[in-house]
């Protein structure tokens, strides 16, 4: 049964595992850590939103796994600022600048990774401030943190997603199979700065107009990973239909199926929820902006809880 095949690959995906490991570590860290009335909003969040005045500063923080920098160096590079840019987006806000740590042992490689870097800098428009290299280490490491900014009304959290919300999947369909993994969507690599930052801000209008209430873009936990997370920080569950959700002409020409694309890292996508009131003009904005998006379910008030059905059948595929 599709079903079953469906919810056994989203409780055995090992990014969703893995993301499911680090929250003790995270629950320790937020009862046990300073806390200051300037922060507006942290833990859960693809950016933290710090206060400053009418507006918040937004930071993000990733790691790039260290196989991956082995084996794409280059690519290693250039996701070092994909993923903090799309961080800051997909609350509604705006790339300022970066920071990176870089460590290295073999030259060739390190040169290929900031190589990469200064191209994810250019394509996206990213200027790099700080930074801590490293050209003598015992072990490859990049980690990139990105500061962004938003006026406190369009901030869109991760963690405010409601009961009966409409949940919106939003991809661009114009991409490649990436060069470093098969479960990677290249939507930017072969496109220029203008038309990679028009998608995005596809998000900053959305902000700006008010139109959801909760927001993440799809990463290495893929579709359902990244629902996982919107439904654990916003204390609601998600029924979702899998014949809504679409894939890629290009993948099904290359014999994918939905228990792959799932699985997969869409760079240029975008979870939102919305209200009855507003889906259908966030599905048309998204439109315009040239995504492709499309219902796939709704929030649920069981608490922590994500179904999936098909539109007959249903599962419940995790209760955490």
């Amino acid at each position: 049964m599709i079903l079953k095949k469906i919810a056994d690959s989203i409780k055995n995906n090992r990014n969703i595992l893995e993301k499911q490991e680090i929250n003790p570590f995270i629950q320790f860290i937020d009862k046990n850590s300073f806390k200051s009335s300037k922060i507006f909003s942290d833990i859960g969040e693809d950016s933290a939103a710090i206060i400053n005045e009418d507006n918040y500063i937004l930071v993000t923080t990733d790691r790039i796994k260290t196989s991956f920098i082995e084996n794409f160096p280059y690519g290693a590079g250039f996701s070092a600022i994909l993923v903090g840019v799309d961080d800051i987006y997909c609350c509604g806000g705006f790339p300022l600048a970066a920071s990176l740590i870089i460590s290295y042992k073999e030259e060739k490689i390190g040169h290929q990774i900031i190589e990469g870097v200064s191209e994810g800098s250019r394509k996206f428009k990213v200027p790099i401030v700080r930074g801590h290299t490293n050209p003598k280490g015992d072990h490859y490491e990049l980690s990139s943190t990105m500061i962004g900014e938003i006026q406190k009304k369009h901030y869109i959290s991760a963690k405010n997603a409601q009961v009966n919300d409409y949940i919106i999947l939003a991809v661009d369909f114009d991409g490649k199979i990436g060069k470093a993994s098969r479960l990677y969507w290249d939507t930017v690599t072969f496109k220029s700065s203008e038309e990679i930052l028009y998608k995005r801000k596809s998000m900053n209008k959305i902000a700006k107009l008010q139109l959801v209430n909760s927001s993440k873009d799809i990463s290495n936990g893929g579709i359902f990973g990244t629902l996982l997370q919107i439904i654990r920080y916003s204390n609601v569950g998600a029924n979702v239909n899998v014949n809504e959700i679409k894939i890629p002409q290009k993948l099904i020409d290359k014999g994918y199926d939905l228990e792959k694309y799932i699985k997969m890292y869409l760079t240029t996508s975008y979870l939102t929820t919305a209200s009855s009131r507003n889906y259908k003009s966030v599905i048309e904005l998204f439109k315009e902006f040239g995504l492709t998006a499309k219902v796939i379910g709704k929030i649920i008030k069981e608490k922590n809880l994500l179904k999936i059905n098909d539109g007959i059948e249903s599962i419940d595929v995790i209760k955490f």
